[in-house]
């Protein structure tokens, strides 16, 4: 396949006919339907991944490195590439699937801007930081394991550099067991709107129930500030949906 020409993708059709279940995994076939998936699964994605371009800008530190970490096909990659606004800056792409790095590698590609990119097919929790300005971590972190996630945060906050940013967004639990019926009834009303079917949104939670653990904001903010971030801010919340930003003090 060329670099030049676009990876083909398809609609998300992967849980639309009644089968066994089985864990969600990140391979070739959700790397196919995978920017379809994420559009219509996860409220505020499109508004999401223009703003990590934003705030990169403003955070991003000239002589850094910036890291993607569980950068999938590089759509925060690339808005963190067009963020970055100096020349000496080095961007990395992290993913341990290597179905979604051979596809990132080819949106890298197809892409102008002149800031090189490398990519890594690797565990988030192994792979090298240091130096960083701005990381993300775009619904990333409720994959890891949640005994594994304070070291991973406190990695990222140690290699952060005073003024640096950690972008972080997850979907989310409730401590009000009214208020997560409520917010779980409309997530579900988001993906019946962009045409899953109740079969389709029963079985990919199924999938995922044991694969994606999400945590409270609380838990969030508790394990940030533990890592060695001085600030944490909510920038962006749509239902269970939220990003927000973590920041070191100069």
């Amino acid at each position: 396949m060329s670099k030049r020409n676009p990876p083909p993708q398809t609609t998300d059709r992967l849980f639309a006919e009644q089968q066994p279940r089985t864990d969600f995994r990140f391979d070739a076939s959700v790397a196919r339907v995978f920017p379809d998936m994420i559009r219509r699964s996860v409220p505020g994605y499109t508004t999401i991944i223009p703003m990590i371009e934003v705030i990169t800008e403003q955070y991003a530190q000239a002589g850094s490195h910036c890291y993607d970490l569980g950068c999938s096909l590089g759509a925060s990659t690339l808005a963190m590439r067009h963020g970055i606004p100096f020349d000496d800056c080095s961007l990395v792409g992290v993913d341990n699937s290597s179905a979604m790095i051979e596809r990132c590698e080819h949106h890298i590609a197809l892409d102008d801007h002149p800031l090189p990119v490398t990519l890594r097919c690797e565990d988030i929790l192994q792979t090298r930081l240091d130096d960083a300005s701005v990381t993300t971590l775009n619904f990333t972190l409720q994959f890891v394991a949640p005994q594994r996630r304070q070291e991973l945060l406190t990695r990222i906050a140690t290699a952060t550099r005073p003024g640096g940013a950690l972008i972080l967004s997850e979907k989310i639990l409730f401590e009000s067991p009214q208020e997560q019926d409520i917010q779980t009834r409309l997530h579900h009303e988001f993906k019946r709107a962009n045409g899953y079917s109740d079969l389709e949104i029963s079985q990919k939670r199924s999938a995922l129930e044991r694969v994606l653990i999400p945590e409270t904001l609380a838990e969030h903010r508790t394990r940030l500030q533990a890592a060695g971030f001085d600030q944490v801010l909510v920038w962006y919340q749509c239902f269970n949906f939220v990003s927000m930003l973590a920041l070191k003090s100069i």
